[in-house]
C-alpha cells in the first residue's frame, strides 16, 4: 500500500488557526485592561464580572457545542461558532460601560466555547490513536500563540488606532478564516484531496460504534465523564487565573506600563506552547516505543502536574522576572497537562461522542473558571494576589487525582460495563 498523505497535518492547521483568532479575541479585553478600567471606572470585581460573563455563556455553550458539533457536523458548526464570536468581538468596540461590556462577553463566551468540543471531534475523525495527542497539541499551540502576538500586537493597535478600532480589527479576522474553512473543509469520507492511503489508515484505527453514547444523560452515567469533568473543574482555573489576570498583575504589583505589557506578558506563553507541543509529541513517542495508551498519557499528564504545581513559588517572587519564570513554568506544565486530557474523549469514548464529551469536559472547567475568577476579584479588592497564587498552585493536584481515580485505566470502554 502507499504511504498515507499527509492532508490530516493541514486540516490541524486550520484548526490551529481558528484557535489562535480565538485567544486573541479573548485577550483583548485583559491585554487592555489597563486602558479600559481607567476610562470605564472599573474596580477589579467589576472587571471578574466581565470575564464571568464570558464564562457563564461559555460553560453552558460547551456543553451545547459539543451537541451540536456532533449534530450538525464540523463543517457547518465551526462555521456557526466562528461567524458568533467575531461579531460579538467587534462589538467590544461600541461598549460604553460595564453593562454593554458584560453583553458583549456573554456573546463571545457563547461562540467562542464551539472551539474546542470541535476542535477535539476533528482531531478524532483525522488522526489515528498514536497521532491524536500530537493532534491535539498543533491545535492546542494557537492557544499559545495567540496569547504570545495578542500582547505586542494589541497594545501597538491601541496605540495607533485606540481600543475601540482594536477590537473591530481582531474581530474581522474570523471572517477571514471563515473563507478558507468553507473552501477547504470536508469530512475524511468526502474529502476530494484525501489520499487512498491516509483513508484506509482513518478507517483501520477506527473502532466500530457499536454502542455507541448519544445523549448527556447517557454520557454522565459513565465514571470516565465525570472524571474529565472534574478534572478540569479542578485544573482549568490555574490556566484562567494568569490569562485573565496576569497584564493587571504586573501592572499592580511590578509597576508594568502598557509598553512593558505588550514587550513582557507574552513570554511566559512561549512556554505554554512548547508545552502544548511536548505534551502531544512525548505521549506519542512513548506509545510508539511500545508503551500502552494507558501509561503513555498518565506519565506525562504526571509531569505536567508537577510543573503546575511550581506556582506556588510565584507567590513568594519578589521581581516581575522571578514571577514570569514561575508563570512560564505552570504555562508550560498546564498546556501538556490539558493537550493530553482533551485527547482522553477520543480514547475511551466512540467518535459520535467525543464532542459532546469534551463539551461536558469543557463545562465543568467553566464552573471551575467562573468561581475562580470571582473569587480572584474579590481577593484582590480586599486582600492581595497571594491567596489565589497559592491556591493555584495546588489545584492540579487534585484535578490530577480525580482523573485518575475515576477514569481508572485509559482504554475504549465496554459500555455495557463502565456504568457508575
Amino acid at each position: 500500500m502507499k504511504r498515507p498523505g499527509g492532508l490530516r497535518w493541514w486540516i490541524a492547521g486550520l484548526i490551529f488557526l481558528a484557535t489562535l483568532i480565538n485567544f486573541l479575541n479573548r485577550l483583548t479585553v485583559s491585554v487592555l485592561a489597563p486602558v479600559i478600567t481607567a476610562e470605564l471606572h472599573l474596580s477589579a470585581t467589576g472587571f471578574a464580572s466581565i470575564t464571568n460573563s464570558f464564562l457563564i455563556a461559555y460553560t453552558a455553550s460547551q456543553a451545547l457545542s459539543g451537541r451540536l458539533y456532533d449534530r450538525i457536523g464540523n463543517r457547518r458548526g465551526f462555521s456557526v461558532s466562528i461567524v458568533v464570536w467575531s461579531l460579538a468581538s467587534m462589538l467590544h468596540g461600541f461598549a460604553t460601560g460595564l453593562f454593554s461590556l458584560n453583553c458583549f462577553r456573554f456573546l463571545l463566551g457563547l461562540g467562542e466555547a464551539g472551539n474546542w468540543p470541535g476542535a477535539a471531534k476533528v482531531i478524532a475523525e483525522w488522526f489515528p490513536v498514536r497521532q491524536r495527542a500530537l493532534g491535539m497539541a498543533i491545535f492546542n499551540s494557537g492557544v499559545s500563540v495567540g496569547s504570545v502576538l495578542a500582547p505586542p500586537l494589541i497594545v501597538a493597535l491601541q496605540v495607533k488606532f485606540g481600543w475601540q478600532a482594536t477590537f473591530l480589527a481582531v474581530g474581522a479576522l474570523g471572517f477571514v478564516w471563515l473563507a478558507l474553512w468553507l473552501a477547504f473543509y470536508q469530512p475524511p469520507e468526502r474529502h476530494p484531496r484525501i489520499t487512498p492511503g491516509e483513508l484506509a489508515l482513518l478507517r483501520a484505527d477506527r473502532a466500530p460504534e457499536g454502542a455507541a453514547c448519544q445523549g448527556w444523560g447517557e454520557l454522565i452515567r459513565y465514571r470516565q465523564t465525570w472524571a474529565i469533568v472534574l478534572s478540569r473543574f479542578f485544573a482549568d482555573p490555574v490556566w484562567w487565573l494568569y490569562i485573565t489576570w496576569l497584564p493587571l498583575y504586573l501592572f499592580q504589583v511590578h509597576g508594568f506600563n502598557l509598553k512593558q505589557i505588550g514587550q513582557f506578558a507574552w513570554l511566559p506563553y512561549v512556554a505554554a506552547d512548547a508545552g502544548s507541543l511536548f505534551g502531544g509529541w512525548a505521549s506519542g513517542a512513548l506509545i510508539a516505543r511500545g508503551w500502552s495508551v494507558d501509561r503513555a498519557r498518565k506519565s506525562v499528564i504526571v509531569f505536567a502536574m508537577l510543573c503546575m504545581c511550581t506556582g506556588l513559588f510565584a507567590a513568594s517572587a519578589h521581581s516581575a522576572a522571578a514571577a514570569l519564570t514561575v508563570i512560564a513554568v505552570v504555562l508550560f506544565g498546564f498546556q501538556a497537562w490539558i493537550n493530553n486530557v482533551q485527547t482522553l474523549p477520543s480514547d475511551w469514548f466512540p467518535d459520535s461522542a467525543v464532542a459532546s464529551v469534551a463539551g461536558l469536559g469543557g463545562t465543568g472547567a467553566g464552573i471551575g473558571a467562573m468561581l475562580f475568577t470571582q473569587a480572584t476579584g474579590f481577593v484582590v479588592d480586599h486582600f492581595s494576589y497571594t491567596p489565589m497564587l497559592v491556591i493555584a498552585g495546588a489545584l492540579p493536584l487534585a484535578g490530577t487525582a480525580l482523573l485518575f481515580i475515576l477514569g481508572g485505566p485509559v482504554r475504549r470502554l465496554s459500555f455495557e460495563k463502565e456504568l457508575i
